[in-house]
């Protein structure tokens, strides 16, 4: 058999699709990706961290095209394998929020995001780092943070069990004092982007640039609760960077320090780091994706 060229690798937990439609997809991308020449292979993740250890395998072998069917998760497993490495990665996004495909403008239809993951070429973006951790979306302390934790215990997915799970923890949530670049700051949540939104057009930094070396730093100061809609309104029409509560800077690197082991989330994926500090910095031009 013929080494592959292109390798799919699916996560059979993202989004709601059944198992069945992610066969159906793994079976059109075959075929549309014989016919555009490639040899390609594809592979259903069996475990958490198993689309990271198939990345960096098949970058090992000098496959230079991966794309990866699944939701931010499972991009931020597959992209962290091929940072600063020649292999592309197609993104076909079917999960929950989808941030940085959508940020990208990436088609949210399966069949047209893998048409677009076989013929589209690379660019090549920034990515950040928490601590370890790297992330391609967003990093987040605070709210969000809190938010994914619980979202992470749910038993669906998807966005009505999202917003559920957000209501429900904002009348319990308490803000809290943060140690940022030595200046002391009392936040509802504190956002770093490397995109632009969370996913499902949540936008937190409207004019992040995945290309320009720099990270969109977003405090959200405590609010009332009576200002709860114009900000969700704000933060889906993209205009939220207005709003007096939020103030966003750009930012190569941020050391936040709390009181305790930090809660945070990496591209929504809920993170319990063992220090209170956590130190956030831009890797540029560090991924090559598929557009």
């Amino acid at each position: 058999m013929a080494q592959p060229t292109l390798l799919a690798i699916v996560n059979p937990l993202s989004g709601t699709a059944t198992r069945q439609d992610k066969q159906n997809w793994i079976d059109f991308l075959l075929k549309k990706a014989v016919g555009a020449g490639f040899t390609p292979e594809a592979v259903f993740t069996e475990h958490a961290g198993h689309a990271t250890e198939l990345a960096a395998e098949a970058m090992q072998k000098g496959i230079r095209r991966v794309v990866i069917i699944g939701g931010d998760g499972s991009v931020n497993e597959t992209a962290r394998a091929l940072l600063n490495s020649p292999t592309a990665l197609g993104i076909v996004p079917v999960g929950s929020g989808n941030g940085l495909a959508r940020h990208l403008g990436l088609s949210l239809n399966p069949k047209k995001a893998i048409e677009q993951a076989v013929d589209g070429r690379p660019v090549v973006i920034d990515s950040g780092r928490i601590n370890e951790h790297p992330f391609f979306c967003t990093t987040g302390i605070g709210f969000d943070a809190h938010v994914a934790h619980a979202f992470a215990r749910q038993p669906v997915r998807g966005l009505p069990t999202y917003i559920r799970t957000a209501y429900q923890a904002f009348w319990t949530y308490k803000p809290a004092t943060y140690e940022i670049d030595q200046q002391s700051h009392q936040l509802f949540s504190l956002t770093v982007a490397n995109a632009g939104q969370f996913g499902n057009n949540a936008w937190i930094a409207p004019k992040a640039n995945v290309s320009d070396g720099l990270l969109d730093v977003c405090y959200l100061k405590p609010f009332p609760a009576s200002a709860v809609t114009m900000l969700a309104w704000r933060l889906f029409n993209k205009t939220l960077d207005q709003s007096n509560y939020l103030t966003v800077r750009t930012a190569r690197s941020v050391v936040v320090k709390g009181t305790e082991p930090m809660l945070i989330h990496v591209d929504g994926e809920p993170v319990l780091l063992d220090t209170d500090t956590a130190t956030v910095q831009v890797l540029p031009s560090s991924l090559l994706v598929i557009r």
